[in-house]
């Protein structure tokens, strides 16, 4: 019996396998989706609302909720032309302002009852949307300076010829290895720590009030006011790194665009 009831004690913290969770539909199959891919695809659709209902109707004097969207786009859009001016922001405004919106929505699914995890916590979506920047990235480089974007990218005009022994390695690697890597490990790191920091204090809090003995039962006040806390810090970071992800890429962007190429 004792043996039985230190077990029954026995706190067990979150792991990396809350990030693997079992298959729920077309299980061993290339389309297999679980509790992560649905969530991802509740995102999308819950954007997509958001965005059909907060724009049909749209008046010259807004209510509350148009006010609110529009003062979240008109976000995308002053950073977009600062980068970028006004003649490239609109060219590259939608692409911007879907990577904002839609790592928003998915980082802020960790935070929703029964959800409780983001999106973007396992590597295939920030890798996807890192990807989609890189090649906007390449494209605008290429378009706009089709003959010299590479070369000088590569070679950086006014550089002794043999330092690029040396610069055009860094150059390589920092500019198209580099770049999308960290966009992809930015995102998801942060987004793996906070699922594990909020798993850690909740359980925590689900362990000292409802297993612990005594007035290790307090403990659990201290955990749950954590947990709580760290709720809103995570709005916060879900915000910030959606905003990040959005302006790293407006900056990328802008540097292929310059002219310096």
């Amino acid at each position: 019996m004792a043996a039985g009831s230190s077990k029954a004690a026995e706190f067990h913290g979150p792991s990396i396998n809350e990030f693997f969770p079992d298959p729920i539909f077309f299980a061993g199959t290339p389309i297999e989706m679980d509790r992560i891919v649905l969530i991802r695809l509740f995102a999308v659709a819950v954007l997509l609302v958001f965005a059909f209902v907060g724009t049909r109707a749209l008046k010259l004097v807004p209510n509350r909720g148009q006010a609110f969207i529009e003062y979240a786009f008109d976000v995308v859009r002053r950073n977009t032309f600062d980068n970028l001016g006004e003649k490239d922001g609109k060219r590259f405004l939608p692409l911007l302002a879907t990577i904002f919106f839609g790592v928003l929505f998915m980082n802020l699914t960790g935070l929703i009852p029964f959800m409780n995890i983001a999106g973007t916590s396992r590597i295939a979506m920030p890798m996807i949307l890192a990807i989609v920047a890189y090649v906007a990235f390449i494209y605008a480089g290429l378009r706009k300076h089709p003959g010299t974007f590479l070369r000088n990218a590569l070679f950086p005009p006014g550089v002794p010829w043999y330092l690029y022994i040396i610069v055009t390695p860094i150059e390589l690697v920092s500019t198209f290895v580099l770049r999308p890597v960290t966009l992809t490990l930015r995102l998801l790191m942060n987004m793996v720590v906070g699922h594990l920091l909020l798993v850690l204090f909740f359980s925590a809090t689900w362990f000292f009030f409802f297993d612990a003995e005594s007035l290790f039962k307090l403990f659990g006040v201290g955990t749950l006011a954590f947990g709580i806390a760290f709720s809103f810090f995570e709005i916060l970071v879900a915000l910030l790194q959606a905003y990040v992800f959005m302006l790293l890429t407006a900056v990328y962007i802008q540097l292929a665009l310059a002219d310096e190429h």
